[in-house]
């Protein structure tokens, strides 16, 4: 083992290197325009991991390609095989404006690298790749059989992934998937993250008049599509923050006492809470923390609210139209075709007869939990400690990665979540960054890692 570690320390500045080599690409796939960039990106992929030694192939698909990596396999091995996840496209970096410096030129600032995708997701990945080259140049023998599938589509919804893992399941078939692609509270504070929140989202359209009106000469004989999607919006609500719609918490699996006081050895201050997101004070689901309210708690939030003009100074209409793009978060075991139905539902019973609903129906993920004591939970908390040096937590997270799921049920595989970004890494904001400190902890836990799942 320590030929390994000894490996990491001695190849750090060129690990750096090759991180900002590969942030340079301007692999957005939610813009068509960059699709060479995400080709050239996935081809820059694979020859680096041929480079190390794996074995590696660019697969095709009706998107972008997906890189998939192996290490040496000896014939007729019986060792245990994990699939590590990760992806190279990211989030389009506007508004320029607002970053220090170009996203796509590599920045290093003290000991961290700012840069559009240096943590979501590709120095993440990376790390792991790194430790996996340490093993295979040291000759260092691995005790299982490892399998990078990296994709370029997780930020535009990962459509051709689902495909790829069923046309590939005898293949990918494996004991556990690990992913590093979210965070932890700090680097005191290594965490294994057991739970992500799912999501539902939907588009709710009120048509009111055939064209906007003059308010002057037809307001008051009409309903106003603003005024009744306002109206409606807010009876979703309590002010206790608690969705109101019948049936909706049906299927919440409470917190455990063990749950229960896991998150609360997460390091939280309030205040600076308040103070970095910009707010008078905080607002949330009365009866829980502030913790659980944002990782272990169902919400429903309004995403995008437009009716009406639009433009500098007044135009006095009625609206024809007002539109609202909503969110729900779930938890488990909500399900969200079963909310799909509750929710369009109760919206029925609250549109007033004057106004024509349209309810547009966008994606959908299921919550996903994985045991936080069973053994391959535990192996990883071992290596996380050996890795960082101090104890690690468990946690939940308030965002989702629909994948996860796909992975449970055509691979029957649970995924641990070993996320290595700090809560101000600025993941799709303006300003990205990955801390170098994360970024070798990081490698050193991929390296401790496999030792421990394998035992």
């Amino acid at each position: 083992m320590q030929p390994v570690l000894d490996y990491l320390d001695q190849n750090r500045e060129r690990f750096i290197r090759e991180l900002c080599d590969y942030v340079r690409f301007p692999s957005v796939s939610a813009q068509p325009q960059h699709r060479k960039d995400l080709e050239a990106c996935a081809a820059w992929l694979k020859n680096h991991c041929e480079s190390i030694g794996l074995q590696t192939r660019l697969c095709s698909t009706a998107g972008n390609p997906i890189v998939v990596a192996k290490t040496p396999r000896k014939p007729g091995s019986k060792r245990p095989h994990f699939l590590v996840y990760g992806h190279y496209d990211v989030q389009p970096p506007e508004p320029f404006e607002l970053w220090k410096t170009p996203p796509f030129e590599p920045r290093i600032e003290g000991r961290t690298l700012f840069g559009r995708g240096s943590s979501d997701n590709k120095g993440q990945h990376l790390a792991h790749l790194n430790a996996v080259e340490a093993y295979l140049k040291t000759g260092t023998e691995l005790p299982c059989d490892i399998t990078f599938v990296i994709e370029g589509e997780e930020e535009v919804g990962s459509s051709n992934l689902g495909i790829f893992l069923k046309e590939n399941q005898a293949e990918l078939a494996c004991e556990g998937i690990i992913i590093s692609d979210n965070g932890i509270p700090s680097l005191k504070h290594p965490a294994l993250t057991y739970a992500l929140r799912g999501i539902l989202a939907i588009e709710v359209i009120l048509h009111g008049p055939s064209r906007d009106l003059h308010s002057g000469i037809y307001g008051g004989s009409v309903n106003n599509p603003a005024m009744a999607l306002c109206q409606l919006l807010a009876g979703l609500r309590d002010k206790n923050g608690r969705i109101t719609i019948p049936g909706f918490y049906d299927d919440v699996v409470k917190l455990s006492t063990f749950e229960k006081k896991q998150l609360a050895r997460l390091p939280f201050n309030e205040d600076a809470f308040r103070k970095f997101m910009g707010v008078p004070e905080l607002f949330g689901e009365k009866g829980f923390t502030s913790v659980e309210q944002r990782t272990a708690r169902p919400t429903l939030e309004i995403n995008g609210l437009t009716s009406g003009y639009q433009g500098e100074g007044s135009k006095t209409i009625v609206p024809s139209w007002a539109r609202a793009k909503i969110t729900f978060r779930l938890v488990p075991d909500q399900k969200p075709d079963k909310l799909r139905k509750i929710v369009l539902a109760h919206l029925k019973k609250l549109c007033p007869p004057n106004v024509r609903m349209e309810v547009k129906s966008g994606h959908g993920g299921e919550p996903y939990i994985v045991s936080p004591t069973g053994p391959q939970a535990r192996a990883a908390m071992r290596a996380l400690k050996e890795a960082f040096g101090h104890e690690p937590v468990l946690m939940r997270e308030g965002g989702s990665i629909p994948i996860v799921n796909d992975f449970k049920k055509l691979l029957k595989a649970e995924t641990l979540l070993l996320g290595l970004a700090l809560p101000d890494d600025n993941a799709h904001s303006p300003n990205e960054k990955f801390d170098l400190d994360c970024f070798e902890k990081g490698m050193r836990m991929g390296a401790f890692l496999w030792r421990e799942l394998a035992s």
